[in-house]
């Protein structure tokens, strides 16, 4: 199964809804998911209620899909892949690589397998390299233990993010539910 991001865009967009500016939300106004700082980085200059969907589509393939390098992995993942993508579209896309480079690091014996990669949440040649030779290894079930990993990583991350600041506290069953159980993107 190829990842397609133009469905995985949708199913995003399906879950972050439309417009939305809730007093604890760290990003502020938003329009399918997109805040209002990355539409305007991204030169947006409207009402953040008037964000054509088109246009936070386009931004979400490029900022944090190919910018990202997600078609990378996709290209062998893909549904690590789609797993990284929601990352990089809720925590940001330096926390999809990060959270992905971590469960290599730990699944990966010791660095009998392949050395160790900084964990610096950019998905280069080093990253790429580490994910095909753990599937070397691994086969498909590595896939599915490492896509767990990711998993198990990224709700710990939501935990830490709601003991860290208490206001967050009104996100974590929607992210949980919604984005840790992957079950929803398939």
């Amino acid at each position: 199964m190829a990842a397609d991001v133009n469905k995985l865009v949708d199913q995003v967009i399906g879950v972050e809804g439309g417009y939305a500016n809730h007093p604890a939300d760290r990003g502020g106004a938003t329009m399918w998911g997109i805040t209002e700082q990355v539409a305007r980085a991204h030169n947006y200059t409207g009402d953040m209620r008037n964000l054509p969907r088109k246009f936070a589509a386009a931004i979400y393939a490029q900022r944090y899909w190919f910018e990202v390098g997600l078609d990378r992995v996709a290209a062998v993942a893909p549904e690590l892949a789609a797993e990284l993508f929601d990352i990089a579209v809720n925590m940001g896309p330096r926390w999809a690589g990060t959270l992905f480079q971590r469960a290599l690091n730990v699944l990966n014996r010791g660095a009998s397998d392949y050395p160790d990669i900084e964990a610096d949440g950019r998905i280069g040649t080093m990253s790429i390299d580490a994910l095909n030779r753990f599937i070397a290894r691994r086969k498909a079930p590595g896939l599915v233990v490492l896509l767990r990993a990711v998993s198990c990583l990224r709700g710990a991350r939501y935990i830490e993010i709601a003991e860290k600041n208490p206001s967050q506290e009104a996100f974590v069953y929607g992210w949980i539910a919604n984005r840790v159980d992957q079950d929803h993107l398939k």
